[in-house]
């Protein structure tokens, strides 16, 4: 039987490549606070509150000498991973991120990274021709110095065989079944603080259709008093 399109949490790994404020700043293609929500939402998907858990590689570049330590918001959901670092800018060329790949021994790898069209793209390519991988580009927790270069890197990418995602089509596309109630409630849980207005939806719904507690406790709600 020819192995499932789909991503599963059986069949899928992730790598987050090089989020780390230097690179950050030369991002103009996707608002830079929204990448890394999308990030952190892609992260938790995979690791926090054992929703799926997902093996997850972090790979990083000249950390101390040019891009700055990662987002400490993606190290707190794998706060014990280690933290693969490189000089070159093509993941592919370090064999320890070679190595943490294969040891996970999944074939469909799902990337987020900085830049698309430079550290991305190389991955990308090379793990595809050389290790056999399936790519699936997170495009909107991924981000490029212009919209004109994370596009054109898109399309190159895509031409190559690589698949295009969005952070929460992963997410979905892992829980699947609403019925998985092992992974349910975590996934609710990350759409609601991740997912914009959907999640503020979601919230709604929960609290004021299905009278669900709220999700913070709060001080006491006073009554309203007009003014004389």
């Amino acid at each position: 039987m020819p192995e499932s399109q789909l991503l599963t949490p059986q069949n899928s790994q992730v790598i987050f490549i090089d989020h780390q404020p230097k690179m950050a700043f030369g991002v103009q293609s996707i608002d830079r606070q929204t990448l890394k929500n999308n990030t952190v939402g892609l992260a938790k998907a995979a690791k926090a509150a054992k929703a799926f858990n997902i093996p997850t590689t972090i790979t990083t570049v000249e950390t101390e000498s040019f891009s700055g330590h990662t987002h400490p918001e993606l190290l707190a959901v794998f706060p014990e991973a280690p933290l693969l670092e490189r000089t070159s800018i093509n993941s592919w060329d370090d064999q320890k991120v070679r190595d943490a790949l294969a040891k996970n021994g999944r074939r469909k790898v799902v990337v987020s990274g900085l830049w698309t069209e430079v550290c991305n793209t190389t991955f990308a390519l090379c793990a595809m021709a050389e290790g056999d991988y399936e790519i699936f580009m997170v495009a909107d927790a991924s981000g490029g110095t212009s919209k004109e270069a994370r596009d054109y890197a898109m399309q190159r990418m895509i031409q190559a065989a690589v698949v295009p995602v969005t952070w929460q089509q992963v997410l979905l596309e892992w829980q699947r079944d609403s019925a998985r109630k092992e992974t349910y409630d975590a996934t609710i849980n990350i759409v609601k603080e991740h997912s914009g207005a959907y999640g503020m939806g979601v919230d709604y719904a929960y609290t004021m259709v299905h009278k669900a507690p709220e999700r913070v406790t709060h001080g006491p709600t006073l009554e309203p008093f007009a003014a004389e």
